[in-house]
């Protein structure tokens, strides 16, 4: 299992990111996927999750402002990132839900 997290980067708060996920090793569009947040200095946080039929969950915290969704012919995660808080700054990580594996995350940086 492969997973490349991508577009993470500085922004002002209020503004916006969308972040990328590459998965190979397995079949993609079987799978649960998330996307996770670890602030600094904090334990790893889940944030959101697509089932295989694109039904989506979301933490309460990001709830209005951050949209998961996934192109299972690209085998790619997405998470758009709207209205953008100093407290979403950390590294975001992407997961397959049945497998224990961690990919490399993607930074993001959110100045107030």
């Amino acid at each position: 299992v492969q997973l490349q997290a991508s577009g993470g980067g500085l922004v002002q708060a209020g503004g916006s990111l969308r972040l990328s996920c590459a998965a190979s090793g397995i079949i993609f569009s079987a799978n649960v996927m998330a996307w996770y947040h670890q602030a600094p200095g904090k334990q790893r946080e889940w944030v959101a999750a697509v089932n295989s039929g694109g039904g989506t969950n979301y933490a309460d915290s990001v709830k209005g402002r951050f949209t998961i969704s996934r192109d299972n012919a690209k085998n790619t995660l997405y998470l758009q990132m709207n209205s953008l808080k100093p407290d979403d700054t950390g590294v975001y990580y992407c997961k397959a839900l049945s497998y224990p594996n961690w990919g490399q995350g993607t930074l993001v940086t959110v100045s107030s």
